[in-house]
C-alpha cells in the first residue's frame, strides 16, 4: 500500500552503512516509523527531506513489517534551528513531545500544523521562548483530550478573581476562596492559559504577556504535561540546562 501525504522527520536513527529509519509525524497518518534506503549517499534525492526537521511531500510505501519512504519532496527544512543551540534543543524536545503524544496511523493534520508553527517560529525568532514552548505544550495537550476545564471557577462559577489557583492533577481552576491545594497565577496568566486553549488554530501564538508572566505561564504548562504525560523529557531537560 503506498500513501501519499506531507509529514516532518521529528527522530531520526541510523542503520546499516547507508540506510536511516525516521519517525515521522503526517498529515494521515500520525505518527510512522519508516526506513530510508540509502540515505547517507550523497546523491540520495531522499536525504534533505528525511534529515530531523525536514518537512516534506512523501510517498511512503507500507509493506508487512515496515514503511519505507520512497519519495521525500523537501518543503522546509528549518535550517536556523542549528544556527542556535537553545532553538535546536527546545525544537528537539517539541519533537519528542510529539512523537509521544500524537496518534498513530491516524489522521493527525491539527498536531502537524502545531508543530510546523512552533518551529517556524522559533527558528525565526518571532515569539519570545517561553511563549512558544507554553502554547505548544498545552495545546498538544488540549489536542490529546486534556483540555483543562479553565472557564469559571470550577467549585463556585466566578470567573474571575485577583489570584486564581489551578490544580495541575485535576485540569480545574479555582477562586481564591474556593483554592484547594492549586498552584497561585493572577489573571494575566489565567487569560493566557483560556487563550491558548480556546483560540483558532492559527492565533494561539498571538498574544503577549510580561516576561515574568511567561516564565509562570511556562512552568504551569510544563507542570501540567509532566502529571499528564506521567513521565519526564530528556531534550526537556537539556533545554533547561542551557537556560541562564
Amino acid at each position: 500500500m503506498k500513501l501519499n501525504t506531507e509529514g516532518i522527520v521529528i527522530r531520526e536513527n541510523e542503520t546499516g552503512e547507508n540506510d536511516r529509519v525516521v519517525t515521522l509525524l503526517t498529515k494521515d497518518a500520525g505518527v510512522i516509523r519508516a526506513f530510508v534506503r540509502g540515505a547517507k549517499t550523497v546523491r540520495n534525492r531522499n536525504m534533505s527531506g528525511t534529515q530531523l526537521f525536514g518537512y516534506s511531500r512523501l510517498s511512503v510505501y507500507r509493506g508487512r513489517d515496515a514503511y519505507t519512504v520512497d519519495d521525500a519532496q523537501p518543503i522546509e527544512v528549518f535550517f536556523k534551528l542549528r544556527e542556535n543551540i537553545e532553538y535546536l534543543s527546545l525544537a528537539q524536545y517539541f519533537c519528542e513531545l510529539f512523537a509521544f503524544f500524537a496518534p498513530t496511523e491516524e489522521s493527525a493534520d491539527d498536531y502537524l500544523s502545531l508543530l510546523l508553527n512552533a518551529l517556524y517560529l522559533l527558528s525565526n525568532g518571532k515569539r519570545p521562548q517561553p511563549l512558544i514552548k507554553a502554547v505548544t505544550e498545552l495545546r498538544v495537550l488540549c489536542l490529546s483530550g486534556y483540555m483543562p476545564d479553565i472557564v469559571a471557577c470550577g467549585e463556585c462559577g466566578k470567573f474571575s478573581d485577583e489570584t486564581m489557583y489551578f490544580d495541575c492533577e485535576n485540569g480545574k481552576l479555582f477562586c481564591s476562596e474556593c483554592k484547594g491545594s492549586g498552584r497561585a497565577i493572577n489573571m494575566g496568566v489565567v487569560t493566557a492559559l483560556r487563550y491558548i486553549c480556546y483560540s483558532e488554530p492559527k492565533k494561539i501564538f498571538n498574544f503577549t504577556l510580561s516576561d515574568e508572566g511567561l516564565k509562570k505561564l511556562s512552568e504551569l504548562t510544563e507542570t501540567y504535561m509532566k502529571v499528564h504525560a506521567q513521565r519526564g523529557f530528556k531534550t526537556l531537560d537539556f533545554y533547561k540546562s542551557l537556560l541562564p
